[in-house]
Formats: structure tokens, C-alpha cells, sequence
């Protein structure tokens, strides 16, 4: 896809927020439910079934998967996506491009160990390794932007309004 059939596909969309800002805001919702055989939620994705479960390092198998991990994954996912489309908008020289997200745990934490150790990640670092010739200023721009248009980085960032209820 290039700029000209990008701005295309979405012209009509952003159009349609402009006008009328209510269509722009969109729910979206993830749902799993509680494994009965062990310490694991079963998260429907869309496309399967992802068994998440407890780190090793809170004494988990390392057989399900980490929420620590997805949500890095996430964000890795976010951002990939959000770079792609910005460098394609900006008609950004862009070749090969990886992008990496790590996380400092202190896992005395979440095991309540002690109680001055953060429950959740301490530091986030998200990294990109881009092949482009490109001048620094255009490779700026482009972090700038992915940034600022990352759903996911943006809500690691600003923290929205949470709640939590319960049902019976």
C-alpha cells in the first residue's frame, strides 16, 4: 500500500469523525474466563484461544502465557503497525524494520514480598531497528509521530479512567 492508497481508505473515515464525532467513538472488548483445572484465565482473541497463566518467576509452568508479555506484545504490535502506517503516509524510504519492547518487573511485587516493590512494570523501553536512508530529521519525525499515534503507547502513557466491577 502507498500514501495516495492510504490516505484513500481513510479520507472517508476521518470525513465521517469530522462530522460527526460520536461515529469515532468505538468499544472494544476482550473476554476470557477463569481455567477450572489450574491458575490460568483463558483469553478469547479472535482467532484462538490464548491460555495465560502465572510467570515462573511467581511460580507458574512457563507453559501459558504471560500477561506481562501480551501486553508488551500489544504494544510491540501497536506500534509496528502505527510506524508502517506512518512511514507509508509520510512516503518514508523505510526497508526492513523490527520493533522491540522490554520491561523491568520487580516481581516481589505482584507476590506481595514487600510492600515499597511497584506491582507492574517499572520501566518500558520500545525500540526500533529501521533500515532507511532517510536523514535523522525524517527519522525524528517518524518516532514522533508513531508516538504520539500509538493506541497503545499512548495508554501505557496517559493512564485512562479504570474500573472494576463484579457481577453474580
Amino acid at each position: 500500500m502507498d500514501a495516495t492508497e492510504l490516505k484513500a481508505m481513510q479520507a472517508p473515515l476521518k470525513q465521517a469523525y469530522r462530522d460527526d464525532a460520536a461515529q469515532a467513538l468505538i468499544t472494544l472488548r476482550a473476554k476470557g474466563s477463569i481455567d477450572d483445572q489450574s491458575v490460568a484465565c483463558k483469553v478469547e482473541t479472535g482467532r484462538a484461544i490464548a491460555i495465560a497463566g502465572l510467570h515462573p518467576a511467581t511460580g507458574g509452568s512457563g507453559l501459558e502465557l504471560c500477561s506481562g508479555d501480551m501486553l508488551l506484545e500489544a504494544l510491540v504490535a501497536c506500534a509496528g503497525v502505527t510506524l508502517k502506517a506512518v512511514a507509508t503516509a509520510l512516503e518514508f524510504k523505510l526497508g526492513a524494520a523490527t520493533v522491540e519492547a522490554e520491561g523491568d518487573l520487580d516481581f516481589r511485587g505482584t507476590l506481595g514480598v514487600a510492600r515499597d516493590a511497584p506491582v507492574g512494570f517499572r520501566a518500558i523501553r520500545l525500540n526500533f531497528d529501521l533500515d532507511t536512508d532517510e536523514p535523522q530529521e525524517r527519522v525524528d519525525s517518524l518516532l514522533k509521530l508513531t508516538e504520539r499515534y500509538c493506541v497503545v503507547f499512548q495508554t501505557i502513557n496517559q493512564k485512562p479512567q479504570l474500573t472494576v466491577s463484579a457481577r453474580r
